[in-house]
């Protein structure tokens, strides 16, 4: 089974941009996706990409976040700019194995990263 590794978190100020990374043991060509939680929040979507290269942004992020795939590297990368104090949560890369399209609910993701940290201050 793959293993997801991220990595890019930290804390800075609103406004802000950060690059997000998840490393992957192994090449998948399975969607891959980036959800988030805060504290006492359910985990949420936040933008994934198919095994067509289709992507997908929750509304809350679209046109400020960007979800990136290099297959060759197996990295899922996302560029985070104009960072809110609400975007501040732990983010998760996921795989969606056996399948070829984006879902929004967390429980159709099979493998998950331990996520990164971002803080964003205001």
């Amino acid at each position: 089974q793959v293993q997801l590794v991220e990595s890019g978190g930290g804390l800075v100020q609103a406004g802000d941009s950060l690059r997000l990374s998840c490393a992957a043991s192994v090449r998948t060509l399975f969607p891959m996706g980036w959800f988030r939680q805060a504290p006492g929040k359910e985990r949420e979507f936040v933008a994934a990409i198919d095994c067509h290269g289709t992507t997908s942004y929750s509304n809350s992020v679209k046109g400020r976040f960007t979800i990136l795939r290099d297959k060759d590297k197996n990295t899922l990368m996302m560029q985070m700019m104009g960072l809110k104090p609400a975007d501040t949560a732990v983010y998760h890369c996921a795989v969606r194995s056996g399948s070829c399209t984006i879902s929004y609910f967390s429980t159709s993701w099979d493998t998950w990263g331990r996520g990164t940290q971002v803080t964003v201050s205001s």
